[in-house]
C-alpha cells in the first residue's frame, strides 16, 4: 500500500481575531542629511589660506637682514667715521627702522644727533647734517625771519656776527651806539615754517652762548654773514 502525505493541520482560527501580519522589512529610520557643497568649499578655502599664511609667516621668521650698529659709545656731535659703526644681522620688523648697511655712504660723515651707546641700532634720526661743534663750544639755536639774515641762503659752515638789534623800548640816544656782536659759526639751517621764519643753529663759546640765547629769545638778533677768504 503506497505511503500517503499529510498535510500539517493549522491552528484554527477563532471568531473575532485576524491572522497575523507579516514582517515588515527593517528600515533605517532617521533621515539621512547631505552636506552642502558651498559649505564644504568654504571650508577647503579657509584650509588653503590658513595654511599659506602660516607658510608666510614662517617665511618671513627666517629672513634676515644687515643693518648699521654703533661699534662704539659716540657722543653727541661727533663725525661719524667706519670705525664707530659695524654690521648687525637682524630679523625684519616692521617696528623698526634701523639703516640697512648697503646705505652707510648715508651715515658716514654727519655728526650724532645724541649719544649714542655701543650696540645700538642706528637710524636715520641717529644722524643730522651740518658741522661738528668744536671744542669749547656749545649748540644754540636762533630764529630768525627775513630781514634778520642775508638774501643769500645760509650753509653749515658759515662765519656770521651775531648783532643784537634794539627793540622798540629802547633809548633813542642808544641807537647810535655800536650794536653788541659775538662771533658764531653755522651748524645747521633748518627748514622755513609757514611764514618763512627758520632755525638757525650756531656754534657760539661757552661764555657768550647765554647771551645769544636771551638774544634769540626776544627775537632781537640778526646775524651778518662773514666774507668768505
Amino acid at each position: 500500500m503506497a505511503p500517503t502525505l499529510s498535510r500539517p493541520r493549522r491552528a484554527p482560527v477563532q471568531a473575532g481575531t485576524s491572522a497575523p501580519a507579516a514582517a515588515l522589512p527593517v528600515s533605517d529610520p532617521g533621515t539621512r542629511r547631505s552636506r552642502r557643497p558651498a559649505l564644504v568649499a568654504v571650508g577647503v578655502a579657509l584650509a588653503a589660506v590658513g595654511g599659506l599664511a602660516g607658510a608666510y609667516l614662517v617665511n618671513q621668521a627666517g629672513q634676515r637682514t644687515d643693518v648699521i650698529a654703533v661699534a662704539r659709545d659716540i657722543p653727541a656731535g661727533k663725525v661719524i667715521t667706519a670705525d664707530d659703526l659695524r654690521s648687525a644681522s637682524m630679523v625684519a620688523d616692521p617696528a623698526l627702522h634701523p639703516v640697512p648697511v648697503t646705505r652707510s655712504a648715508d651715515i658716514l660723515g654727519k655728526t650724532a644727533a645724541a649719544d649714542l651707546p655701543a650696540g645700538a641700532l642706528v637710524t636715520d634720526s641717529s644722524v643730522r647734517t651740518g658741522q661738528p661743534i668744536a671744542a669749547g663750544k656749545e649748540r644754540v639755536g636762533v630764529l630768525v625771519k627775513a630781514g634778520q639774515v642775508p638774501a643769500r641762503a645760509l650753509q653749515a659752515g658759515d662765519e656770521v656776527h651775531v648783532v643784537a638789534t634794539p627793540g622798540p623800548q629802547d633809548d633813542k640816544a642808544a641807537t647810535g651806539a655800536r650794536p653788541s656782536t659775538i662771533e658764531a659759526v653755522v651748524l645747521q639751517v633748518g627748514e622755513p615754517d609757514a611764514n618763512g621764519a627758520r632755525v638757525v643753529d650756531l656754534a657760539v663759546s661757552a661764555v657768550d652762548s647765554p647771551v645769544v640765547a636771551s638774544w634769540a629769545a626776544t627775537g632781537r638778533v640778526a646775524l651778518v654773514v662773514k666774507a668768505r677768504a
